[in-house]
């Protein structure tokens, strides 16, 4: 099964302020985050940003948050973005495919993820865009979503199914941007 941009959505999951600088290799996770979105903008695939409790954590982190529109970021107190039904009605969560970044892998994003996949839709982790504080926790989900179905992926992978084939106008472009 290939990602196919008419048929997914990206969804960041809780990459915020007052988290990200305890996430492991937060940095990382964060550039692969922005390279994301702005590859699925650039193609056109809907972007959506969650936020758990951000009285406590903070907002979205403001590089990831000046990407998107304000109706595109949902609230929420379930750690699963499922559970707290925060992603109906925003652009792109109806679709079939689900690509998936964010933090924390092992609650938010995890439980996110098996809800998704409850539903019936198919869920893609981008390994290098998801983190938690222990890189044993990030072991764990990854290894936990992947035996429920989960395809775990990198993001040049998402980006190169999203695009299908080279020699168009459309893959020059990326590539040059992006993938160089």
């Amino acid at each position: 099964m290939l990602i196919e941009r008419e048929r997914s959505a990206l969804l960041v999951v809780d990459i915020q302020e007052r988290l990200l600088p305890h996430i492991h290799e937060g940095q990382a996770v964060l550039d692969n985050a922005v390279w994301l979105v702005k590859v699925a903008q650039r193609l056109g695939v809907p972007v959506m940003l969650s936020e758990q409790y951000p009285k406590g954590i903070g907002h979205t982190v403001a590089v990831l948050r000046e990407l998107t529109l304000p109706e595109n970021v949902a609230e929420k107190l379930h750690f699963s973005c499922v559970a707290a039904k925060c992603l109906d009605g925003l652009p792109g969560s109806g679709r079939p495919q689900m690509v998936v970044a964010g933090t924390e892998s092992h609650v938010c994003v995890l439980q996110t993820v098996l809800d998704l996949r409850a539903q019936g839709k198919e869920v893609f982790v981008v390994a290098d865009a998801v983190g938690s504080r222990k890189p044993s926790d990030k072991e764990l989900a990854l290894a936990r979503m992947r035996s429920h179905g989960v395809q775990i992926v990198s993001r040049e992978m998402v980006a190169f199914e999203w695009l299908r084939q080279a020699g168009t106008d459309t893959f020059r472009e990326i590539s040059r941007e992006f993938l160089r």
